[in-house]
């Protein structure tokens, strides 16, 4: 049996109660669903403010990750990881020069 159609006192007030409780439920039902929605596109939004280099794979990842949710995860990572900034820095650790080696007789 319906709750609209089988009211519990038989009144109006009832009636008008569950058309507001529906009307909640399905207002906070959207709102979670619009929040998950925004969450989810989160990398893609970063990436296209950063103009990401990547931006085609963190498109499809952040789509894949509706699926499987570690994929989204994957997503993240990229878009908010500099990458060619990582590079740089781990090509300057070996690039850096060597301190001059002292002469074996000339300790401090």
């Amino acid at each position: 049996m319906s709750l609209v159609s089988m009211p519990f006192a038989g009144g109006s007030a009832d009636t008008v109660l569950h058309v507001a409780a529906t009307v909640m439920m399905v207002a906070v039902v959207g709102a979670a669903l619009y929040g998950f929605w925004k969450l989810h596109e989160m990398p893609l939004h970063h990436a296209k403010k950063n103009e990401h280099r990547q931006l085609a794979l963190i498109t499809v990842l952040t789509w894949i990750g509706f699926i499987w949710h570690w994929v989204w995860v994957l997503a993240v990572i990229i878009a908010f990881i500099d990458g060619a900034a990582i590079l740089r820095s781990v090509r300057d650790i070996w690039r850096e020069p060597t301190p001059p080696a002292q002469p074996e007789g000339d300790h401090d």
